[in-house]
C-alpha cells in the first residue's frame, strides 16, 4: 500500500505521532491521509524533501506540494495519498483527525515502529 510506503519514508526522518486515514468512502480526490507532526520547521522541510525524493527515486509521482512561508504546514498530493506534515502547534489548530473523524484509521504494522 502507497500510504504504508510513504509512513516508512517519513519515519526515516523522525516523524512523530503519525495517523494514516482511509477517506475512500468519503472523498473524491484521494483514498488516505497521512498526517505527522515534526519538532521544528527545519525537521518539517526535511520530512519534505526526503519524502517526495524517495517517492520519485520509488516511481510514486508526485503531483504538487504546497506550504505556508513559515513551514508550519506542508501538503504533499501523492494522488491517491496526501501527506500532512505540521509543527505541533499547527497540527492541534488545524486538528484533521477531528475534522475527517468519520474515516477509518489505519492500523501501522509493528514493523513500521510508529510512535
Amino acid at each position: 500500500m502507497k500510504a504504508l510506503k510513504v509512513v516508512e519514508f517519513i519515519l526515516a526522518r523522525q516523524a512523530k505521532d503519525i495517523v494514516v486515514l482511509d477517506i475512500s468512502s468519503q472523498s473524491g480526490f484521494c483514498d488516505y491521509f497521512v498526517i505527522c507532526s515534526a519538532e521544528s520547521s527545519r525537521q518539517v522541510d526535511a520530512i519534505h524533501q526526503e519524502t517526495v525524493k524517495l517517492c520519485r527515486k520509488d516511481k510514486l509521482g508526485v503531483r504538487s506540494h504546497q506550504y505556508d512561508e513559515s513551514l508550519r504546514w506542508i501538503l504533499v498530493d501523492l494522488f491517491d495519498v496526501i501527506l500532512h506534515i505540521f509543527l505541533e502547534e499547527a497540527r492541534e489548530f488545524y486538528n484533521l483527525e477531528y475534522l475527517w473523524n468519520t474515516a477509518k484509521k489505519v492500523r501501522l504494522p509493528a514493523s513500521l515502529n510508529a510512535k
